[in-house]
């Protein structure tokens, strides 16, 4: 059974559904349908989207959501939990202080108001609706949104009957099955500091691989470098890890672990550890750690 692929482009990203299926192109246009669903849902760029609901809502009135949305909800109270507060969906209003087009680095006066802003607790929920309790706060998931759409797009596929490819969103992975003869995806690791160059090839026949790293959003000024991936204490970008890569059973759950690592910095080790999941992470000396993981070498 011959491979076929089919890239488009959603969420910011490049992305790529490989399937070894008879109706494969049909297949993967329902996959995709499926991915342009959730971001025409839950986009915070889209005005008309659940996630602008609620933000324009904020510190004013309560907002029906429907089961999906309180599912996510959920997911990220789950994640806010076992993160220690780090992973908080209220963070992405620090955006609003960091230009990485004009590489503008904001002072302590620029962050404190919007770091008033953060915060899960100020989140209140009843059954069907949501409300902001400050205005001007916002919800953003965009820390599991692409993840979520890839394990929905496997979903649907496996539900109708594929059994070899993969679905891959700019990166995030999710593998529905080996390749036709049994052999596994092999899936490249980026090399963090040098585009185009990979640094591992990880065997995969099922699962999720996603990756949380410095490198996809920053720029570089006095010596140092700043990433997209901000603390929510401080308002400022991780610095210990250059990348960190997670195996799962599910992409969202592959990520969320990978963006916790990032953000617990010297304890993202110790997490992962405890996670019981396999893991390749580039720490920011370039040292690599791998847990539980077949992984060949890059060139």
């Amino acid at each position: 059974m011959s491979e076929q692929s089919v890239r488009f482009a959603a969420m910011a990203s490049e992305c790529e559904i490989r399937l070894a299926a008879g109706d494969a192109g049909v297949l993967a246009g329902e996959a995709i349908a499926e991915v342009r669903r959730i971001e025409s849902k839950f986009s915070r760029y889209r005005p008309d989207s659940v996630i602008a609901c609620i933000n324009q809502a904020a510190g004013r009135d309560w907002t029906g959501v429907d089961d999906e949305t309180g599912a996510l909800l959920d997911y990220a109270a789950a994640l806010h939990a076992t993160s220690g507060g780090l992973f908080d969906i209220t963070s992405g209003v620090l955006r609003r202080a960091w230009n990485f087009t004009t590489r503008h680095v904001p002072a302590a006066a620029e962050l404190a108001p919007l770091l008033a802003l953060v915060g899960w607790d100020k989140v209140h929920r009843r059954t069907g609706a949501v409300r902001l309790g400050l205005e001007g706060m916002e919800l953003d998931f965009g820390g599991f949104g692409k993840e979520y759409a890839a394990d929905r797009a496997a979903a649907l596929l496996a539900a109708r009957g594929v059994r070899h490819g993969y679905v891959n969103l700019g990166g995030d992975m999710r593998v529905i099955g080996p390749r036709p003869d049994g052999q596994p995806w092999n899936i490249a690791i980026q090399d963090p500091r040098i585009d185009a160059a990979v640094i591992a090839s990880i065997p995969v026949t099922a699962g999720a691989l996603a990756t949380s790293g410095d490198y996809e959003r920053y720029f570089e000024t006095g010596g140092r470098r700043y990433c997209h991936i901000l603390h929510p204490a401080s308002g400022c970008p991780v610095t210990f890890w250059r990348s960190v890569s997670v195996l799962a059973p599910l992409a969202t759950v592959a990520g969320s672990h990978a963006t916790i690592a990032m953000l617990k910095q010297h304890g993202g080790l110790r997490f992962l550890d405890d996670s019981g999941l396999a893991y390749l992470a580039v720490d920011r000396e370039g040292r690599i750690h791998h847990r539980h993981i077949a992984a060949m070498r890059g060139q």
